[in-house]
């Protein structure tokens, strides 16, 4: 029996998603404060992946080239991740090389991070590319955050500083939150009312 197994036979594993500006880290921030439960994060482990002299880090460098370093950065090693979403937002075929190479390397380190919590009833798993990065098999359950896309739109330009039609393709290049709820154990509705998403976790958790 594997370690991804024996983590899920003895283990709540809920898998947080949702379309980017959904609300995810609110919603994250909240079980945080309010639960002992251990969180773990696509993101983080994300950043933690491609930092100078990793394997992502040098295979990223060798597909892009040094431009990709952050030069202002005081190590001037580090590898410019606005940049790096701006090129891969603007090239399908940028986007799908990372993808390839990021998402099992994220799979594996947090199914490794799943197992230090192995005595933890419960833990959550933050992953904004639930679905389309097929992660539903380390996950017992998975939680959907439901926002509007104009509120995503809102959000999404206030935060990252983009233009409407960037948020609006931002928003389209993920599966839509129709396609997600299919596979949906629970329902987060952050619409308008946080009163609703809470009252949910606290009768779930």
């Amino acid at each position: 029996m594997n370690i991804l197994q024996k983590s899920k036979n003895n283990q709540r594993r809920i898998g947080l998603t949702g379309g980017i500006a959904s609300g995810k880290t609110t919603i994250t921030n909240y079980i945080r404060k309010h639960k002992n439960i251990p969180i773990l994060d696509a993101d983080d482990l994300s950043r933690e992946l491609i930092k100078p002299n990793t394997y992502g880090y040098k295979k990223i460098l060798n597909y892009f080239g040094n431009e990709i370093i952050d030069n202002k950065n005081n190590s001037g090693k580090a590898i410019n991740r606005k940049l790096l979403r701006n090129i891969i937002f603007k090239h399908s075929e940028s986007k799908e090389w990372i993808e390839k190479l990021l998402h099992p390397l994220i799979k594996e380190k947090m199914i490794k991070e799943c197992s230090q919590y192995k005595n933890n009833q419960t833990i959550v798993l933050v992953i904004p590319l639930l679905l389309e990065a097929k992660f539903e098999d380390i996950c017992t359950e998975i939680w959907l955050v439901k926002c509007p896309k104009e509120l995503q739109k809102k959000r999404l330009i206030s935060r990252d500083k983009v233009c409407e039609e960037e948020a609006y393709e931002s928003i389209n290049q993920q599966l839509s939150f129709e396609e997600k709820r299919k596979f949906a154990d629970v329902i987060l509705d952050n619409s308008d009312d946080q009163n609703k998403w809470i009252k949910t976790i606290r009768e779930l958790l």
